[in-house]
């Protein structure tokens, strides 16, 4: 696997498969090079994460410094911080494709 294709904590990733494929999910942890644990602070909590291979995901260049440092201080990370992470990003998404005129 490419180094550049190595996922971060932190990082925003959109699901491609499962019930939850074309939502968006920040990663929280990660179990080796094939899996990692993704939450979304939502339907998937960060007590309840959920462990996807990485192949099922896309690896977006977005990384929550909010998110990682705060798993790295305390091992933790409120659901309310996943939430924000993930509607900045969208939002940001948003007004990008309305700029270009999407």
């Amino acid at each position: 696997m490419e180094p550049s294709n190595m996922p971060v904590i932190g990082q925003i990733v959109k699901v491609n498969r499962g019930r939850d494929s074309g939502k968006y999910a920040v990663i929280i942890g990660v179990v080796d090079q094939r899996y990692v644990w993704i939450a979304d602070g939502g339907k998937r909590k960060f007590d309840e994460p959920k462990k996807k291979n990485i192949i099922h995901l896309d690896l977006l260049p977005a990384v929550s410094s909010e998110v990682a440092d705060s798993l790295r201080e305390t091992g933790r990370v409120t659901n309310g911080k996943l939430r924000f992470a993930l509607y900045s990003y969208v939002d940001n998404l948003s007004e990008e494709a309305l700029e270009k005129g999407e």
